[in-house]
């Protein structure tokens, strides 16, 4: 028998993709004796909790309130979890495919030493999304994914063919129950972006590994963050500041000097989105390197367009 699974599921504006992932959720759990879906509601207005409790009454929806963020949304659900339910935790436009959750559950069953298992995960047109990534360091900062594909060592993600990893992108992670318990809620004070890696962060300084499991497969739609510059400074500035929590005051001044550098240079390839940044960067540049977010809530641009995923 399977240990009980509970799906923790954050929604905003996600009414288009949650009839996606609720259609793919009883293949994508095929063979797990027992499970069960939360979704914690960040004070949707287009019907997000509606299109849950219609197209699956046996749900819990947790009403957040307002948009509290990502880490929120799962600590919300994972408060109702039971001591023995692993935490499956999904982006709502992800679609599950036929038996990925137990796959993973098999895989963390056969070796206890996986503390966080993801799946293999394709976007909509079928290519590989870089799940797995490396530890973030000042360098990997500066070079970033151009170097990165000469490099490999320089860039933060890891090989497609990668089984273990730092940390890995948060559209879909299981969590087992115990691993659970130990490490306890994510730092919700990171409204969105690096919260993710922070909660992996604690996992392998624990004793446990994050592993990708190719066997069990699920589809990402994502991409949001590079089209917003709201979002973008955002998830730049929160990488200072999980340098900042981690690495020392050194580390910080360094990856927020790369940071800053990479802007700038790429500034003519997307005006708006890395003016922002650095602006972001500049005018916060004093808490962020003392490890405190500028971007604890969500930003205008967020708020006012729908169907936004929250990873």
């Amino acid at each position: 028998m399977t240990p009980p699974v509970m799906a923790a599921v954050v929604s905003y504006q996600s009414a288009a993709h949650l009839p996606n992932l609720i259609a793919s959720m009883p293949a994508g759990f095929e063979g797990v004796s027992r499970w069960r879906l939360v979704v914690a509601d960040n004070g949707s207005t287009d019907g997000s909790a509606d299109v849950v409790r219609s197209l699956a009454p046996e749900s819990v929806v947790v009403d957040m309130g307002g948009n509290l963020g990502y880490a929120a949304g799962i600590n919300a659900c994972a408060a109702l979890a039971d001591p023995d339910e692993a935490l499956l935790v999904l982006n709502t436009d992800v679609v599950l495919e036929p038996g990925m959750v137990r796959t993973l559950l098999d895989a963390c069953e056969r070796d206890d030493s996986i503390g966080v298992a993801v799946p293999e995960i394709r976007r909509p047109d079928g290519s590989a999304e870089p799940t797995l990534q490396r530890r973030p360091t000042p360098l990997r900062t500066l070079t970033g994914p151009a170097l990165g594909r000469y490099v490999p060592a320089l860039g933060s993600e890891m090989p497609e063919d990668a089984r273990w990893a730092d940390w890995a992108w948060g559209a879909i992670l299981l969590v087992p129950a115990q691993v659970r318990r130990v490490v306890g809620p994510w730092r919700d004070d990171l409204f969105l972006y690096w919260e993710e890696t922070d909660y992996c962060r604690r996992v392998t300084d624990a004793g446990w590994r994050v592993r990708r499991v190719p066997d069990a497969r699920a589809v990402h739609r994502g991409g949001h963050r590079k089209r917003s510059p709201s979002l973008w400074a955002q998830l730049v500035t929160n990488r200072v500041v999980h340098t900042a929590r981690w690495d020392g005051r050194r580390a910080t001044i360094l990856t927020w000097s790369a940071l800053a550098l990479r802007q700038l240079l790429l500034m003519p390839l997307g005006r708006q989105i890395h003016r922002q940044a650095l602006a972001a960067l500049w005018t916060g540049r004093q808490l962020l390197l003392r490890g405190e977010p500028t971007h604890p809530a969500a930003p205008t641009e967020f708020l006012s367009q729908p169907n936004r995923s929250l990873s």
